[in-house]
């Protein structure tokens, strides 16, 4: 059955990171969708922040997953699946930023860069692929950035090649499945108005930032029947900056 045919309300969307500040608004809007969610987070189930999804019935929790790790990931999938009887979208939200300057900092900043934002969406997807593909019309969407598609600034060096390769990993699978009926695209925001955010940068103009809820429309609606012609677009999320 393919995804045009299917209700919202039959429709399964796995949702990696979760528990975060963009995580909890893509899970908000897939819920408000009608469609049922699997939570993978690297946070233990009796974190504050999975309370919400640990009580929500229409959503699944799946908490200490590493999703570097190619075994968790399958493991993850396997459940989801098995839980909601299938999967048909695969948001790939993990993932982590440092700033650091090259010439000062630690070349484990890289590896750590990559293992969260790159290695752990390709790790999802290697694990999701099979489900996606019984579904015929399954959706990917990956979460880019847009520092990444711009001229990097000191600092941002190990954030904005991994993020880089989230843009190529997207452009190539999007070109591996068509065949299949998946599509694949990323999403790739400015700065995302989060309580981190606001800590890290006090002085900043929150006004030309983007909203969570901003985003997680954007990712919304490449999930969705009206995007199925769509697959393989990097779509800047700007807010008005």
């Amino acid at each position: 059955m393919s995804a045009a045919s299917t209700p919202a309300a039959s429709r399964v969307a796995v949702v990696t990171g979760g528990l975060g500040a963009l995580g909890k608004a893509v899970v908000e809007g897939f819920i408000a969708a009608g469609y049922r969610v699997a939570v993978i987070d690297r946070l233990p189930a009796d974190a504050p922040a999975a309370a919400a999804s640990r009580t929500n019935p229409g959503v699944l929790l799946l908490a200490g997953v590493d999703l570097g790790d190619a075994t968790a990931a399958q493991e993850a999938m396997r459940a989801a699946a098995a839980h909601f009887g299938g999967i048909d979208a695969l948001i790939n939200v993990a993932g982590a930023f440092r700033w650091q300057l090259l010439s000062e900092g630690d070349l484990a900043i890289w590896h750590g860069m990559f293992a969260a934002n790159l290695l752990s969406a390709a790790s999802a997807c290697r694990a999701a692929i099979p489900y996606l593909r019984q579904r015929a019309s399954g959706r990917i969407v990956n979460i880019g950035a847009g520092a990444a598609a711009a001229r990097a600034a000191a600092g941002m060096g190990a954030y904005a090649a991994s993020k880089a390769g989230v843009h190529k990993l997207t452009e190539s699978l999007a070109d591996e499945l068509k065949s299949h009926g998946i599509t694949v695209n990323a999403v790739l925001p400015g700065t995302i108005d989060t309580p981190q955010n606001r800590a890290d940068m006090p002085d900043a103009d929150r006004s030309r930032w983007v909203t969570p809820r901003e985003v997680a429309s954007v990712i919304l609606f490449l999930a969705s029947d009206a995007a199925q012609a769509v697959t393989g677009a990097l779509v800047p999320v700007n807010g008005r900056g």
